[in-house]
């Protein structure tokens, strides 16, 4: 149905994923009111200058989305005022404030973000080929109904209090149900990693990841008191068993985690001990008192009681392993670029009447402001001065030459940026500071 005929009331103006119910009932209305429009939420839309050739927007209208399932992309002046009342009522004001109020702008900004979400999203689900029956949407509501509201009663006095419409109420269940069957649509065909990937991402990962590096257990009495640990190692020499140790080690160490354990540290991975026991550790003879050794933490006395070898995971080990991580990395990759092509495609395609443009419109003309900027990022001298304001324009953040792996396919990032004065200077300068590891410097001119 058209928005300015039987669907006049539905005031699409579904809420943004920033908005929230407000009232002490809150909490149990979420699994009904929150928009299921996961996808749209993800980016920030880029404004497309105005071009020749945008079409006429009827009189009566504030929007015209082409290629919208019949024309539920004429959106009307109508559908836009119950869609701020809705807005209004989700903020838990009793009326609409007047133009030029400060909280005005913002819920026409979310009242129009609704409507336009709404028809792209049902637009989107028509293009893919899917359909919602009244028969679902019923079946689904009297499910939300039970979930948040076991008796009738309540869903009332939630109708009263949020302004819903039932027709509001079947369009937001409606929109849930695309919402979800889009994305089960979009995982019908996921993307596989090869054999080649398996194996780049195997060898990149063996070192940190499928590599158990040698470890011992050892037995420590660690004690401030040179002394202290003389005699505990004589005692040892004179009793080395692990009654002896037990005892030693509570009248003499200082080692809160292995005082009560009898000195026992287990699996012991070569570099976690301080210099020079770890090192003295990893040299020893199992069975031989050592010590006492000076070190950062104080005089340590020790045995190693056993020893493991390095142990490295062969491929067949962990292929499958490897292969589910990747599948979910190409999955989450295919899906963000459905989520760009989505949002590029149906902003393409959105005019506004003058007076309701916003980001979401292809003929939106953007200050070059950021919408989230406060106005005194652009005062010459506010009061109070703004505690931070946003980037002027788009950050390009590429990769970081050679961070690109199988490991960190995005890379490291590097935002393109001017250096602040007192900052290093960018490599290849006099002074510059040093690339992270691995990355390859850029070639010089």
């Amino acid at each position: 149905m058209s928005p300015r005929g039987g669907r006049q009331a539905s005031g699409k103006g579904a809420r943004s994923a920033s908005q929230r119910p407000s009232g002490p009932a809150a909490a149990r209305r979420l699994g009904l009111l929150i928009f299921g429009v996961t996808f749209i939420v993800l980016f920030a839309i880029v404004a497309i200058s105005a071009g020749v050739g945008d079409p006429s927007i009827p009189a009566d209208d504030i929007m015209l989305i082409e290629d919208a399932p019949g024309d539920s992309g004429e959106i009307g002046k109508a559908d836009f005022d119950h869609a701020l009342e809705l807005a209004a009522a989700q903020e838990g004001l009793k009326k609409v404030p007047k133009p030029g109020d400060g909280q005005y702008d913002q819920l026409k900004e979310n009242a129009i973000t609704g409507l336009v979400e709404s028809v792209w999203l049902e637009g989107q689900a028509s293009e893919m080929g899917i359909t919602v029956s009244d028969q679902e949407v019923a079946k689904e509501l009297e499910k939300v109904k039970k979930e948040n509201f076991p008796k009738e009663a309540e869903f009332q006095a939630f109708l009263k209090e949020s302004r819903f419409t039932p027709e509001d109420i079947d369009d937001r269940v409606k929109l849930q149900i695309l919402s979800t069957e889009i994305q089960e649509k979009l995982k019908e065909d996921p993307p596989t990693p090869s054999g080649d990937e398996v194996e780049d991402y195997y060898e990149a990962a063996k070192a940190t990841q499928y590599t158990q590096p040698p470890s011992r257990d050892v037995r420590l009495i660690v004690s401030k008191d040179r002394g202290k640990a003389e005699q505990a190692l004589s005692q040892l020499e004179e009793d080395n068993t692990a009654k002896s140790w037990n005892e030693l080690a509570k009248k003499y160490s200082e080692d809160p985690t292995t005082k009560e354990k009898g000195g026992l540290q287990k699996a012991v991975a070569e570099g976690s001990l301080e210099e020079p026991v770890d090192a003295a550790v990893f040299a020893a003879v199992e069975g031989q008192l050592e010590g006492p050794l000076d070190s950062a933490r104080g005089f340590t006395v020790f045995e190693v009681q056993n020893s493991s070898p390095e142990t490295v995971q062969e491929l067949k080990e962990v292929e499958g392993q490897i292969k589910s991580q990747l599948s979910q990395q190409l999955e989450q990759e295919a899906f963000n670029a459905f989520v760009t092509a989505f949002n590029a495609r149906w902003l393409s395609r959105t005019f506004c009447a003058s007076g309701y443009e916003t980001e979401r419109c292809a003929n939106y003309e953007s200050d070059g402001r950021p919408s989230t900027a406060p106005p005194a990022c652009y005062e010459e001298d506010p009061e109070p001065e703004p505690e931070a304001c946003p980037a002027p324009v788009f950050q390009a953040v590429p990769a970081m030459p050679g961070s690109i792996t199988p490991l960190a396919p995005q890379g490291n990032p590097l935002a393109q940026r001017p250096v602040p004065a007192g900052e290093p200077k960018p490599a290849g300068e006099e002074g510059a500071a040093e690339l992270p590891p691995g990355a390859v410097p850029p070639p010089s001119e």
